[in-house]
């Protein structure tokens, strides 16, 4: 078992903004990180010397890149698994490709799901227009076209009433596979950040209330509405998923919460997520430190909240307002360079002492 000592190399795949606060959090460790991106100019590259920008199956750069590491972690789930599989013959891959795998599929992540014994909302394989009309008449309406993989943020996915826009929607995709998820009335979104170590010891954090705007998620609330009952609940949903795929590392469950209280799964996230962002400034070991302590093979840090928190994203041109955010609460800006619609840009936490 590979555990890494002050002065290790962490290797990220990914140059995001999560990949910058991985890296961030690895400094205060003691360890270094190398981020490898696919383009210039990434955010995380700002934070740390060690870099390499090549695409994702440039086989050549992966192996120079694995050369330089100690292990390897990802900040982003959509990456070629042929690569990445490649790349843990190299070094230790946290989490492993399997995760990576079964969750980069919306049809295996919810077949998983429900193997678990796990709520879900119903769905159905979409492959061809009879298989969207077949799938519209058993699940019935309205009910979300999904493709099976890629798409965050709303992307690829669309609000469907009949038989007929199910079939429409399928053929926008362009052939892409599908599901037909059925429509949630749910009463409000949450999730649960949790970590699990090489050792197999687990921890989660208090779970969030979320809320969306245009599919983007624009604040995490904690504590939201969910009842002691139903928190202890959803940290037990994200253990039993950490240890059926034998995790190493942060994962974020997302779940719809019924109008009577029952938790569905929603999506699941082997990564660092945009609602534990929170977990910064009101924890003593933030979701980033954590994610570092397992992938190095280090304990997991306590992560009990000292406060109340609501995490807000900053969009596109709102960064422009910089100054007067400054003033109103912990404030990250991620370095990107151009505000575009719907870019996350930054976030800002503001706290209360815990009642």
């Amino acid at each position: 078992m590979t555990i890494l000592k002050p002065g290790g190399i962490i290797g990220i795949i990914g140059g995001g903004q999560l990949g910058r606060m991985l890296a961030m959090a690895a400094a205060r460790l003691g360890l270094n990180c190398c981020i490898y991106n696919d383009e210039a100019n990434a955010p995380a590259f700002q934070v740390t010397p060690l870099q390499a920008t090549a695409p994702y199956d440039d086989r050549i750069m992966l192996t120079g890149f694995a050369q330089l590491c100690d292990v390897i972690t990802f900040e982003f789930e959509n990456l070629p698994a042929d690569q990445l599989s490649y790349l843990a013959t190299l070094k230790p891959l946290r989490p492993g490709v399997k995760a990576l795998a079964l969750l980069q599929d919306r049809l295996s992540e919810k077949r998983f799901i429900e193997s678990l014994g796990l709520r879900t909302a119903p769905f159905a394989e979409v492959s061809r227009a009879p298989d969207a009309r077949a799938a519209f008449a058993e699940i019935g309406g309205p009910a979300i076209l999904k493709t099976r993989r890629l798409g965050y943020d709303g992307k690829g996915q669309a609000k469907v009433v009949s038989a007929d826009e199910a079939a429409g929607a399928l053929a926008g995709f362009k052939g892409a596979s599908c599901i037909l998820e059925g429509f949630v009335d749910f009463a409000f979104e949450a999730s649960v950040v949790a970590a699990r170590g090489v050792d197999g010891l687990f921890a989660a954090y208090d779970p969030p209330e979320n809320i969306h705007e245009n599919h983007i998620l624009r604040r995490s609330i904690v504590p939201g509405r969910l009842t002691a009952a139903q928190s202890l609940e959803a940290k037990t949903i994200a253990k039993k998923i950490a240890e059926a795929l034998d995790y190493v590392g942060v994962l974020a469950v997302e779940l719809f919460v019924k109008r009577d209280g029952t938790l569905l799964v929603n999506e699941i996230a082997p990564r660092v997520h945009n609602s534990g962002h929170w977990t910064i400034e009101a924890c003593a070991c933030s979701q980033f430190e954590q994610h570092i302590r397992a992938v190095a093979g280090w304990p997991l840090g306590d992560p009990r909240r000292h406060a109340n928190a609501v995490m807000e994203n900053i969009i596109g041109a709102e960064a422009d307002a910089w100054e007067s955010l400054a003033k109103s609460g912990a404030l990250h800006l991620y370095g990107k360079r151009e505000a575009r619609l719907g870019r996350k840009m930054g976030h800002v936490t503001r706290l209360k002492p815990k009642a």
